[in-house]
Formats: structure tokens, sequence, C-alpha cells
């Protein structure tokens, strides 16, 4: 019977990593917050991974990318990294909303013990960030989000519960939350690992909840905008 293998990419973030995951339990993992390495590291990372476990593409049952909201480089590295694989190996792809992938490592590293509510928050420039909420089950009870963070933005969560507020945007939410509520608020930081897509990539191989290879865009929630260069040559 074969082992259901899944290789997992995470490249949303500055953060790059890549795992590998047999079920729903880790194998190895490989990390780094290098910044602007993704594109560089992530070919080494997988090709590492499979020179340790003597594994190659076609030995796998899927592989599984952070999809989004996130870095729009990032995203574009690890999506296009996993749909080759998919595409060489004919083996099915599967997409784990980025928020979800950092609740579930803030779970993994016991940050969430205290709370009622998990809420992940990626940067997004300015007094932006992506958001969602999650139980400390990795349930999701607030959809994703684009929110610019203002003192109420979390008030009714806060007022009778303890939060947790993780990810690289959570710093920017903890000097605007009103004195009255700080009680109930946590903040732990967490960078999104490969290793948090592994709960819910074997679930969905389980119930064959794949992306379409040919289609799948990375989730970048808004559009891309350009920056105007610094210097006209």
């Amino acid at each position: 019977m074969k082992q259901d293998y899944i290789l997992l990419i995470e490249t949303s973030t500055e953060a790059c990593s890549v795992a590998l995951s047999k079920g729903s339990d880790l194998v190895t993992e490989k990390y780094t917050e290098v910044p602007k390495s993704h594109a560089s590291v992530i070919g080494t990372f997988i090709q590492d991974i499979f020179n340790e476990t003597g594994m190659t593409a076609a030995d796998l049952s899927a592989v599984a990318v952070s999809k989004g909201p996130g870095s729009y480089t990032g995203l574009r590295v690890g999506v296009s990294c996993a749909k080759g694989l998919c595409y060489g190996a004919q083996i099915p792809l599967i997409g784990v909303n980025t928020l979800e992938v950092i609740a579930r490592c803030a779970i993994d590293n016991n940050l969430a013990a205290d709370a009622s509510y998990i809420v992940p928050m990626i940067d997004a420039r300015r007094m932006e960030v992506y958001t969602a909420t999650f139980t400390p089950d990795c349930t999701m009870v607030n959809t994703t989000k684009a929110l610019v963070l203002a003192p109420d933005s979390f008030r009714e969560e806060l007022k009778n519960s303890k939060v947790l507020f993780t990810g690289n945007g959570a710093e920017k939410y903890k000097e605007e939350i009103p004195q009255e509520l700080r009680g109930n608020a946590l903040f732990a930081p967490q960078m999104p690992h490969a290793s948090g897509l592994r709960l819910r990539a074997a679930e969905m191989l389980q119930k064959k909840e794949f992306e379409d290879c040919a289609y799948f865009e990375p989730f970048y929630l808004k559009d891309f905008v350009a920056g105007k260069p610094k210097k006209l040559l």
C-alpha cells in the first residue's frame, strides 16, 4: 500500500520553507528568513529533502502549497514551483489558505493554549493587514479579508475572550487596542512554516479536494500594484 507523502511549500511572506509529511505527521522541514531568497532556495530545499529521504517527486501523493494571501512575488514563486512538480509527476495539487497555516503553526507551538480566538495577520503595508479569525481547533469563524486596523477592530472578540494575535502584521495592532481591552490581547510572533500545511493537506488529500493545475492562481486578495521606480535611468 502506497504511503501518502505530501510535499509542502510555503513562500507567502519573507520566510520560505519546504517540508515533507507522511499522512499528518511531519517528516522533515527546511526553513529560512533570508530576505528575497525564495527563488534561489526553494529548489535546493526540495532537492535536499529528496536526497535525505531517498524519494523523488514520483513517490509523492500530492504537493500542497500555501496559496495566499501574502506577498505577490513570494506566492508566485511557491505556486509556480508546486504546479511544475505536479505537472511533471502527474500528481494532484492542493492549496491551503496562508492565514490558516499561521494559525496552525501557533497551535503547534502551544502559543494559543489560553486563547478563545486566533487572529493571524499578514502585513499589507501601512495599517492594513490580511486577516481572518480562527478557533483553537483551527476552524475559521470570520473569513479572509483586507482590514485597515483601528482601535475597535476586534472589540467584540476582546470584550469577553482572550485573543491571540500572530503573524508578521500583528504588532501593528498592539498600540491600537484600547486600554480597557488590552488584558485580553495576547501577542506572539509566528511566521508561516510549511509544516503548518500538513493537517489540512492530509485532510484535503483524503477528500480529493484538489486544485486545477492548469488554471490555479494564488489567492492575492488584492490586485498587485507595482511601485514607481526610485530612479529613472
